[in-house]
């Protein structure tokens, strides 16, 4: 059973008598558990169509459904709600508050949603339970994103939204945080949906969605992705 499906979905922008489509009529659907990757080039809408489905946006045509609810035109206090309490965003750099501690950074997004986990728990989840009582400024880029991820995860949510979760980390680095999201499709049932431009990243996905120039060029189902630890870095 779909946990998303875009019904033609368009996101258009007007300037003057100018129209500009961000996204033209796209369509698909996506699988609960599953790891996508939204591939293609900067500018070919794959930014717009995460903040479409994230609740950050609405289109200006068509029907975006998450988990049997029409979200297309919802207002805006109804749309921040969803946020709270379907989607968790993990974005390049990795916006944490630097005048808060880990634990209080991850344990802050209890304060806006419902079924909110245990933020020591999810600290753990991701390695870092040791630096609880650390500032941001005192992490690797590599464990910022981590605590990120941990943060995401706290809210619970039915759907990860990751913009370029690996873009400002080192190969290495980049490969733990992959291993983590994996295992959070595999083994928590969480859909995970990457944004990227990087072809390596596509290799390890359930599903691959090409975007070019505001449309899908092609889906693409992996019977056998490979594992982070399978792809040449």
């Amino acid at each position: 059973m779909s946990i998303v499906s875009f019904d033609n979905v368009s996101k258009i922008y007007t300037s003057g008598d100018h129209e500009l489509y961000a996204l033209n009529k796209v369509s698909f659907n996506l699988e609960k558990g599953k790891f996508v990757v939204i591939l293609g080039p900067s500018g070919a809408g794959k930014s717009t169509l995460l903040n479409l489905l994230g609740g950050l946006d609405s289109p200006s045509e068509g029907t975006i459904t998450v988990s049997g609810k029409d979200i297309s035109k919802l207002s805006d206090n109804s749309l921040a709600d969803y946020r709270a309490a379907t989607v968790g965003f993990v974005f390049q750099f990795y916006n944490l508050i630097p005048t808060l501690t880990v634990y209080e950074n991850v344990k802050l997004v209890s304060e806006i949603s419902k079924n909110a986990l245990d933020a020591k728990e999810m600290i753990n989840k991701v390695g870092l339970l040791d630096h609880l009582n650390n500032f941001p400024s005192e992490l690797s880029g590599g464990e910022q994103q981590r605590i990120s991820i941990a943060r995401a995860l706290c809210k619970n949510p039915e759907i990860l939204l990751c913009d370029e979760p690996t873009g400002a980390l080192d190969s290495e680095t980049g490969v733990m945080v992959l291993k983590l999201l994996l295992d959070m499709a595999k083994n928590y049932d969480k859909t995970i949906v990457i944004v990227t431009h990087n072809q390596n990243i596509a290799k390890m996905a359930d599903v691959v969605i090409r975007v070019k120039n505001g449309k899908i060029r092609s889906i693409e189902n992996e019977e056998h992705p490979l594992s982070a630890d399978e792809v040449e870095w």
